[in-house]
């Protein structure tokens, strides 16, 4: 088992092009403790501080075991195991250079021949230990929701709606994720679109597996599409959209208070007095039990003015419980949400420049061009029918993104550091100058 993290060479890259890392190189020996491994002083400082404090609880539980004291050291115990690593490179990078001065010229060439090697693996080690300090996210390890909603572009913006549907749905089954359909509602246009599309007005797919949220939350936002409609008759291109959405799904039997709906303390928690329920009839194709059953659900959470409507069953109980879990899921997002948007205020405006939001174009489809190109990781892709199919040059795309994500996390910690660091000496100012 490896002592810290791996990073894949993709995710380096990303990092070094985003400007976390300014300089990977060793500065000389009077400023080595300040710029270990290119990495910048309040990372490091942030790391040594975890190391210390794992330190006095390991202490505390070797004479009383305690369970927040033990789940803490659990967290922090790859940041320490990360920070020894990289000070045992940092040694060996010392004795090297060490040896470059001794008087014996094959010790000199030994050093010599090994040097660049042992560089090159302090500057993975410094990125394995920025990867361990980035904070995980708090949905991470859950399954998730994948909602599509047409946008801009009338009926071809639902007909792609339907095309990014089935791409997911073909990439979880050949990445071997288990997802399932929660909702698929089509149009009431049912022209089919260039490649046999279905027209939709909203689909929920749902992926089951642990840790599908961290997997596929760099897909939100605005997806752009470029091609020639099936409708066209003069070969025009037309640009429509659809917005995707990538919510929290809470696990049915959870035994964590924070995911657990009945928890007021969770984000999940909805209070029934503040949803308004209504049943309707369902609408659109399905037999004959549409429009004529008020088996259609609709919640409205009152504060918020969230609403989801349900009619996939024939079963009223079935749309009710389904309803409900997509509701708990966007308000639980919301939540999250808000709170970063209040973290948002301690980071320098650059950064916050870089946030993408719901609305932001983050990728563009062009079938003239047989391209894909994700726009925050910056990566162009040829091969869109295999993008589309949910292939290997997918994955490429989504990976890339999760590099940039990665990147973003790791800067905004930086960000948040030296905004704490410079609001606290701040602090220690007004003192003083209050003593005078």
């Amino acid at each position: 088992m490896l002592a810290a993290p791996w990073v894949c060479r993709s995710c380096a890259r990303s990092l070094r092009r985003s400007g976390v890392f300014v300089s990977l190189q060793l500065r000389k020996a009077g400023t080595a403790s300040q710029t270990l491994a290119g990495l910048p002083p309040v990372l490091l400082d942030r790391a040594r501080n975890l190391a210390a404090e794992h330190q006095q609880l390991t202490k505390q539980l070797e004479s009383e075991y305690e369970p927040t004291a033990a789940k803490r050291a659990g967290e922090i115990s790859k940041i320490v195991a990360a920070l020894q690593e990289l000070d045992k490179a940092k040694a060996a990078l010392d004795e090297l250079n060490g040896l470059l001065e001794s008087d014996d010229a094959e010790l000199r060439q030994l050093a010599n021949d090994d040097l660049d090697a042992t560089k090159k693996h302090l500057e993975t080690l410094g990125l394995n230990l920025s990867a361990t300090l980035t904070p995980k996210h708090p949905f991470a390890d859950m399954p998730c929701l994948i909602e599509l909603h047409p946008g801009p572009g009338g009926t071809e913006g639902r007909h792609f709606a339907d095309t990014l549907f089935r791409m997911y749905q073909k990439y979880c089954e050949n990445k071997g994720y288990s997802a399932r359909v929660i909702s698929y509602q089509e149009a009431e246009d049912r022209t089919p679109g260039l490649d046999g599309e279905v027209p939709i007005s909203e689909a929920v797919l749902e992926v089951t597996d642990p840790g599908a949220f961290a997997a596929f939350r760099g897909e939100a936002g605005m997806h752009r599409v470029q091609r020639i409609p099936a409708t066209e008759k003069q070969g025009r291109t037309h640009t429509s959209a659809v917005a995707v959405w990538v919510l929290p799904s809470f696990p049915e039997n959870s035994t964590d208070a924070e995911n657990d709906f009945n928890n007021p303390e969770s984000d999940f928690y909805v209070d029934p007095t503040e949803v308004k329920s209504e049943k309707m009839r369902a609408s659109g194709a399905g037999g004959q039990h549409v429009n004529k059953t008020e088996s259609a659900i609709r919640l409205t959470h009152i504060p918020t003015g969230i609403q989801v409507s349900m009619q996939d069953s024939r079963s009223q109980s079935q749309n009710r419980e389904r309803a409900w879990r997509l509701l708990r899921s966007r308000i639980a997002s919301l939540r999250r949400e808000q709170r970063e948007a209040q973290a948002k205020d301690l980071r320098d405006s650059v950064l916050s420049q870089a946030q993408m939001s719901r609305g932001d174009k983050i990728r563009t489809y062009n079938y003239q061009q047989d391209r894909c190109t994700d726009h925050r990781s910056g990566l162009d892709v040829h091969n869109l029918p295999n993008v589309l199919q949910g292939g290997e040059v997918l994955d490429k795309v989504i990976n890339s993104v999760q590099s940039w994500l990665t990147a973003m996390d790791i800067r905004n910690l930086i960000a948040q550091e030296e905004a704490q660091a410079r609001a606290a000496a701040g602090g220690s100012d007004k003192k003083k100058k209050g003593g005078k």
